[in-house]
């Protein structure tokens, strides 16, 4: 069984999952992964037949605590500390800070069919909903530092409340610090170092705590949304759900404090780029924007769904994880017609889908279209076509149309020079003239060889080209470097029999002869 379906077997009684982000800079592809677990939960959910609502939370009265390399510094210093829903935004097409970073996510949200009810942190605050645990947690405080020091050995002095304030007089919240609370109204001092990141003006005053004039810290946040908003799921990425982590302090305050049992949780992996944990702020890595731009929907849940939540995703968008990825989904689409259920191999196919159905169709090699697109005077859909085991029909071309916007979009923002294919039409490259007895050997017995075979096409020139080494006993290596160098002007290269293939076979016999007449004269002069 599928891990979500699972979970959905063993809930029981109308469910609430939820998922929230803090948008304090471009939301990254790795915060996607959770956003695709809750929604796979959810549609395992219903389609288990049980009752269920999927909600996603904006935590934008949190403060900004870092500005993002990619945006003017000078303009955005002063605003460190401030919740980001008082900052203004970077550009004119929204009103602050987070309601821009966040929208740019919510469209990627849309690109991949998930459809939560959102939620904003400001308008819980400022409506007064969470007024009532704002109260309980402040006359409760002992309860809440008693339950950071039993489960992450977090000591607070006795005199610290769960409360950060917005200052009165400088608008930052990451700097103020809460000291009594007399049922009414909070004490509080904008401490000059209370981070490292940014200094407080020094004011202190009694302020309400209520109706938006300060938040809770997010642990005990945490718990005060799961209750207002009735969540009874909400997994957790593996850097929360550590021994004694946020995760686990948040479980212990709903327990003490709301003496209520806290939501399902099950930690999930990270996604790496190049190793790398991604960052928002940091700008580290890929935006899930611009990795929407560059993968089409189903294989961007793909992604998220072929590797269990716990194992980790290490994604690069570079040419061989990338045609892995589409070749591991067309492994799939293959093999769907032919299954008589829904094994579990097949299910991260299933919730791919933007919608509850699989579109099977014809699936055409993406590395063959990274190729092609880089042959000169190639008519890309005619040679599609011609290539196709069968006819395309409407949705076939569609997908093709898709795959090639994604293959040009790939070879524009990502592919290394040395994965960029120039083929040299014109003349012979400069480096196809620096070969060695034995290169010239092979590529003058390929010539023949070349000459006799009827079928050209990708497969049964890779085998003449290999056939063609074991005959004449060279290394491989030096064998594919003399080909390539003959195209290229490189040593490396795509699948050589497929390279072949996109050239006339009169191009590719007519030029390897000029590459061995070259090198042959080259000896003659050197003999002389």
């Amino acid at each position: 069984m599928f891990w979500a379906d699972k979970i959905a077997a063993d809930a029981q009684g109308y469910q609430v999952v939820n998922d929230s982000k803090t948008p304090s800079g471009r939301v990254h592809v790795g915060s996607l992964r959770g956003v695709v677990i809750h929604d796979v939960i959810y549609r395992a959910l219903k389609h288990a037949g049980k009752p269920v609502k999927f909600l996603y939370g904006v935590d934008d009265y949190d403060a900004l605590d870092t500005v993002p390399k990619y945006l003017d510094q000078e303009k955005f210093a002063p605003y460190l500390g401030f919740p980001l829903c008082n900052v203004p935004s970077p550009e004119d097409t929204a009103s602050d800070y987070a309601k821009y970073f966040i929208g740019e996510f919510f469209e990627v949200f849309e690109y991949l069919g998930i459809k939560p009810e959102t939620y904003f942190l400001r308008d819980l605050y400022r409506t007064g909903k969470l007024n009532s645990y704002i109260d309980t947690f402040l006359k409760n405080a002992h309860l809440v530092r008693e339950a950071y020091k039993e489960v992450s050995k977090a000591d607070r002095p006795n005199n610290w409340y769960p409360f950060q304030v917005v200052c009165e007089n400088c608008g930052k919240i990451a700097t103020t610090v809460t000291t009594d609370y007399n049922g009414s109204e909070v004490f509080y001092t904008c401490k000059p170092d209370a981070t490292d990141y940014v200094k407080g003006c020094g004011h202190s005053g009694w302020v309400s705590p209520f109706d938006g004039n300060g938040k809770l810290p997010w642990k005990v946040e945490w718990v005060a949304k799961w209750d207002v908003l009735g969540v009874t799921i909400e997994m957790a990425g593996k850097d929360h759900s550590q021994k004694g982590g946020s995760r686990d302090v948040a479980n212990a305050i709903s327990r003490k404090v709301l003496q209520k049992q806290p939501p399902f949780h099950s930690p999930y992996e990270f996604i790496l780029v190049n190793g790398t944990k991604m960052s928002s702020s940091k700008g580290v890595g890929s935006s899930a924007k611009e990795i929407a731009a560059l993968l089409p929907p189903e294989l961007l849940r793909f992604l998220m769904l072929r590797t269990q939540p716990r194992s980790v995703i290490n994604f690069a968008p570079n040419y061989e994880t990338v045609t892995r990825l589409f070749r591991d989904y067309d492994t799939l689409i293959n093999k769907y017609p032919n299954a008589a259920e829904l094994t579990e191999e097949l299910m991260p196919l299933f919730y791919a889908q933007l919608g509850d159905e699989v579109k099977t169709f014809q699936p055409f090699d993406f590395s063959t279209l990274i190729s092609l697109l880089q042959v000169p005077r190639l008519n890309i859909q005619e040679e599609v076509k011609q290539r196709s085991q069968k006819p395309l029909n409407e949705y076939d071309q569609q997908i093709v149309n898709q795959r090639i916007a994604a293959a040009q979009l790939w070879l524009q923002d990502y592919a290394d020079e040395e994965e960029k294919l120039v083929l040299y039409l014109e003349q012979v490259p400069d480096k196809a003239n620096e070969l060695n007895e034995e290169q010239v050997a092979y590529l003058q017995r390929l010539v023949e060889n070349l000459q006799n075979i009827s079928n050209w096409e990708a497969e049964e020139l890779q085998t003449l080209i290999f056939s063609t080494t074991k005959e004449l006993q060279i290394q491989q290596a030096n064998a594919f470097k003399a080909l390539y160098l003959s195209f290229l002007n490189k040593e490396r290269g795509p699948k050589a029999g497929g390279l072949l293939s996109y050239l006339e076979k009169s191009f590719v016999i007519s030029r390897l002869q000029d590459v061995v007449t070259l090198n042959t004269g080259k000896e003659k002069t050197e003999a002389s």
